[in-house]
C-alpha cells in the first residue's frame, strides 16, 4: 500500500474520515455564533454612521462603510464558508484572496463610476439649474 494521497479522493471515502488532508472545514455553534454577531455589528454600524451624519464629510463615510462592507465579505466568507488556509488543500485560502480582489476592484469601480455620474451629471450652479428646460 503506498502512503502517497490519490490524485482523486473517493467521495465516500472523504465523508467517512479516510481522506488525505483535503477535508473541508467545517464550523461549531461557536463560530456561527461569532460570525452573527460580528455580522450585526458590522452591519449597524454603517447604518449609524450614515442616519446619524457622525462625520461632516460624505467622503470619509463612504469610505469608512466601504471599508466595513469588505469586512463583512471577509467575515462572512470566513465563518460561514470556513475559508482557511487548512482545508482542501490550501485552495479556500486561495478563492478568499481572489474574492478581496474582485471586491476591491468592485468598490473602487463602483466609487470610481459614483465620481464621474456625479461629476458629469450634476448641475453645477443654481443658475444652471433656471436655464434647464
Amino acid at each position: 500500500m503506498s502512503s502517497q494521497a490519490p490524485a482523486h479522493e473517493d467521495a465516500h471515502e472523504a465523508h467517512h474520515g479516510h481522506s488525505h488532508g483535503h477535508q473541508a472545514g467545517h464550523g461549531t455553534f461557536r463560530s456561527y455564533m461569532t460570525g452573527f454577531v460580528l455580522s450585526v455589528i458590522l452591519t449597524a454600524i454603517p447604518f449609524w454612521l450614515v442616519m446619524s451624519g457622525v462625520f461632516a464629510s460624505p467622503t470619509l463615510t463612504a469610505v469608512l462603510v466601504m471599508g466595513l462592507g469588505a469586512i463583512q465579505i471577509v467575515v462572512h466568507m470566513v465563518f460561514f464558508l470556513h475559508m482557511n488556509t487548512r482545508s482542501e488543500g490550501g485552495w479556500t485560502i486561495m478563492a478568499l484572496i481572489f474574492t478581496l480582489i474582485i471586491v476591491a476592484i468592485a468598490l473602487s469601480g463602483s466609487l470610481w463610476v459614483m465620481h464621474h455620474l456625479n461629476t458629469n451629471m450634476m448641475p453645477m450652479s443654481p443658475e444652471m439649474m433656471k436655464n434647464m428646460p
